[in-house]
């Protein structure tokens, strides 16, 4: 895999899929309500990655009314944040984090999770929750809208066109590139999506601060 280099003033982390591997939990959860709803769980699972709940639920049942479906996003968020099982780090990803602080590099959580979803899995994967967090309560509109990208950016302080964003999903990496941003993509389901660059994991991504407020990120070997 040839090396990509992306010079940036910083860096927005999608959590799920890229910094935490919860995937078992989501299987859980969704194929659970698509169970209930008579849905297809393979199909259900093509959409959710990447939205806040009630977002997903929004395209798999267009004519539910949106506060049947925010009610419905708010049980499921609380089943979400009672199971950790399975929650692990994505391979790379503390070191990664370390590197990022080690080096003062800006850097924000840019998640489709709310705050106490965000919270516990971090947690459970044993990461470094960044100072910096945007979260499902701090957007009127979930990925792939990049109101939370944006957002990430503004609080760095940092314009859109000098952050990079690290996503794992189809919805993240449309939200990144309408954000103006350039995308590292992480995982098997970024790859499809054709980001800027793409990793299997966080191993292959490597930080060297310039010391002038920005960073060179290495992706790939």
């Amino acid at each position: 895999m040839p090396a990509t280099v992306l010079t940036a003033r910083a860096l927005l982390l999608d959590m799920d899929g890229t910094l935490v591997n919860s995937d078992a939990v989501v299987e859980r959860i969704w194929r659970r309500w698509a169970e209930r709803h008579g849905l297809d769980g393979d199909e259900v699972m093509k959409v959710v990655h990447g939205r806040q709940g009630h977002a997903s639920m929004a395209v798999l049942l267009p004519d539910r009314p949106r506060e049947q479906n925010l009610a419905d996003n708010a049980r499921m968020l609380a089943e979400e944040t009672a199971d950790m099982d399975g929650v692990v780090p994505v391979p790379g990803a503390r070191a990664f984090l370390d590197a990022l602080a080690a080096g003062g590099v800006p850097h924000a959580l840019v998640t489709s999770a709310d705050v106490a979803l965000s919270t516990a899995r971090m947690a459970a994967a044993g990461l470094r929750m960044p100072a910096v967090r945007i979260t499902a309560e701090s957007v009127g509109a979930s990925k792939p809208d990049p109101e939370g990208f944006l957002k990430g950016a503004a609080e760095l302080g940092v314009p859109a066109a000098e952050c990079v964003v690290f996503e794992d999903s189809g919805a993240g990496i449309r939200a990144g590139r309408a954000a103006g941003m350039r995308v590292v993509g992480v995982g098997p389901r970024a790859a499809v999506h054709e980001p800027d660059a793409w990793v299997p994991d966080l191993t292959s991504v490597h930080i060297e601060s310039t010391g002038d407020g920005s960073a060179r990120v290495r992706v790939g070997v």
